[in-house]
């Protein structure tokens, strides 16, 4: 039987709601740094990464594959030390490649709204296109503060997320009480 969200317990939902609230005020206080905080760990977590594909390349030594798991492991290794070194440069680089894929993502929605059969979908897809263009030539004229707005849009995201698991855990504190209620009455 599946288990319903008031059988986890209302206490783990608070914690988890009040660690998402901290989290996101964290971030949205301390975008630059939150950030930074990302970039490192993205940077940690790619160079580990190539450490290991190195390591399978060279556990593999008749494998066909052994070439691209050497590169990728290569590749993995440089991206993850220009992340710890440069922080800054890797946040900006990567907000510019958001951006990039954002206005082709857009133009390209563009296109299948023209080419869409059917007046409903189309203006859908011209506006998500019309979003999509307009938030990528932010990204990609200003990286730096797009980072920024980015990690503050991360710590808003988790705010929402913590009163949302706040109000389901007091919901559910509720229910356990009247449910006690009722077994005592």
């Amino acid at each position: 039987m599946a288990r319903r969200i008031w059988d986890l317990g209302w206490t783990h939902l608070v914690l988890r709601g009040v660690l998402a609230v901290l989290f996101g005020l964290v971030a949205m206080l301390f975008p630059l740094s939150t950030a930074t905080a990302l970039v490192l760990l993205w940077g940690v977590w790619a160079l580990a990464d190539g450490v290991v594909t190195l390591v399978q390349a060279f556990r593999s030594p008749r494998s066909p594959v052994r070439p691209a798991l050497a590169v990728m492991g290569l590749v993995a290794i440089v991206a993850g030390t220009i992340a710890v070194t440069d922080p800054g440069l890797t946040a900006v680089t990567l907000t510019w490649v958001i951006g990039v894929w954002l206005i082709a993502r857009g133009l390209l929605e563009g296109v299948v709204a023209v080419l869409q059969p059917g007046d409903q979908s189309r203006i859908g897809l011209f506006a998500s296109g019309a979003v999509d263009v307009v938030l990528g030539l932010l990204f990609v004229a200003n990286p730096g503060r797009s980072a920024v707005g980015l990690a503050w849009l991360l710590g808003l995201v988790a705010l929402v997320w913590g009163a949302v698991l706040l109000a389901v855990g007091l919901v559910v504190r509720r229910r356990e009480r009247t449910a006690e209620a009722m077994t005592q009455g």
